[in-house]
């Protein structure tokens, strides 16, 4: 190759690489405007994450920022205000209270003492009848018992013949023998006295034989053993019985039983009679069943049972209640086996307070507000006796006379001062807080 084509070639290849990298220059412009675009873009990729970050902190903060709540208007400061009630120290007559079921203090099963059969039965001797003392209530067939009575009579009257024969033969023996003019005394056999002694066996048995069938006749006839009424009747007309059979069920009715459980605690309460001239203790009976039945019954309290009920521990006690069926009392009736409730007096405790319940703080709390300066104190009590309504206690410090806070306040510390108000002052208060509440319902909300 020549030197010309060696030139030749060189200029091509400048030609070529100058047509690839000949792109024209861009005006100073457009450079500067590429610049600001490019410094926009990188600004922007930091501060979209810094915002993010910051528009979060700002969340919590305002979410974790609490409301402010209304602030309430300014309230009026109340002091301790209360009611009050004069205490009194005083003698308190216990009671007990207790129930018991009304039984028959003398029940039995009428029975028939001799065999028959029934032709007759009283109108008295009905379930639920009364009958009075040696009434028949029942009556059975007297033939056969009066054929007994005939037949013994005249068992009785042969045997009072034979014995006036030998009595008189024995007699006639004594002369025999006198009339014969013997000294000493005959023997038996001669007088005939084993025979005489025979007839008057005789006579005896029949006179009793006689006096039985004179029993059985009576006997025919079952007499109302006491003043009473009838439980229930299982005989009938017709009905063939034999001795023991039963007739029916009766109690008598001059006074009726109550048994009346005592607990332990209440055992100290009471002067119960042990022995038969201990007085008794007068008991008021009410109806169990029937709230408003006003009707009072009295009883007394004779005895006590001689050992404790082992499941309950409790002593019971005897109550009678005379004329139970009002039959001479008027008053209305107490039933066998009706529940009724008891109320005895018990003995009196000396200088004690009652205390209303309601007053009481604390199940032994109360306070008391002294006159002088109407200041208060607390006591803590221990309660002797108590019902629904009262505390009784016993306290040296409470005198006669103080004054008992008896509306509940939450917090009383010793030594604060109240303000006593009265029933009326309490009731204007309700009144005045009913009209403002009222008044608030009718604003219109905004």
């Amino acid at each position: 190759m020549g030197h010309e084509d060696y030139d030749q070639n060189c200029s091509e290849l400048e030609l070529k690489q100058g047509n690839q990298s000949s792109i024209p220059d861009s005006p100073p412009v457009h450079r500067e405007e590429a610049k600001v675009v490019s410094l926009g873009l990188r600004i922007l990729r930091w501060a979209i994450p810094v915002l993010a970050v910051g528009g979060g902190v700002l969340a919590y903060i305002m979410l974790s920022t609490p409301l402010e709540k209304p602030k309430k208007p300014p309230g009026v400061s109340r002091g301790l205000k209360t009611r009050v009630i004069e205490l009194k120290v005083e003698d308190y007559t216990t009671s007990v209270e207790t129930s018991g079921i009304i039984r028959a203090h003398n029940e039995i099963t009428l029975t028939s003492q001799v065999p028959g059969r029934i032709v007759g039965i009283s109108r008295q001797f009905e379930d639920g009848a009364f009958f009075n003392k040696g009434e028949v209530l029942v009556q059975l067939e007297e033939a056969d018992f009066a054929a007994a009575v005939a037949s013994g009579a005249a068992q009785l009257a042969q045997a009072s013949a034979g014995h006036a024969q030998e009595k008189a033969r024995a007699a006639q023996a004594r002369r025999n023998w006198e009339d014969l003019g013997y000294e000493d005394e005959p023997n038996e056999l001669v007088l005939r006295l084993p025979q005489l002694r025979e007839a008057e066996a005789r006579v005896e048995a029949a006179k009793t034989q006689l006096a039985q069938a004179r029993r059985n006749l009576k006997r025919a006839k079952v007499i109302a053993p006491f003043d009473g009424r009838v439980r229930q009747r299982v005989a009938g007309i017709s009905q063939a019985v034999s001795g023991g059979t039963p007739l029916g069920k009766i109690f008598a009715v001059d006074y009726a039983e109550v048994r009346l459980p005592i607990s332990g605690n209440e055992m100290g309460f009471l002067e119960l009679p042990e022995g038969r001239d201990d007085p008794p203790v007068e008991v008021t009976l009410s109806d169990a069943l029937d709230e408003n039945n006003e009707t009072r019954w009295t009883a007394e309290v004779v005895r006590t049972e001689g050992a404790l009920d082992q499941s309950s521990l409790e002593l019971y006690a005897i109550a009678q209640i005379k004329d139970p069926f009002g039959r001479k009392s008027g008053l209305p009736s107490l039933r066998i086996g009706q529940p009724v409730l008891a109320t005895m007096p018990g003995r009196v405790l000396k200088d004690v307070i009652k205390v209303p319940r309601g007053a009481v703080r604390q199940l032994k709390r109360i306070y008391i507000v002294d006159k002088s300066d109407l200041t208060v104190r607390g006591i803590d009590v221990v309660p002797i006796r108590g019902n629904e309504e009262y505390l009784i206690i016993r306290d040296e410090s409470i005198s006669d006379g103080d004054l008992l806070a008896t509306t509940p306040m939450a917090y009383v510390p010793n030594g604060a001062r109240v303000e006593i108000i009265s029933d009326q002052d309490e009731a204007n208060s309700s009144a005045k807080a009913s009209t403002e509440a009222g008044q608030d319902l009718k604003k219109p909300s905004s």
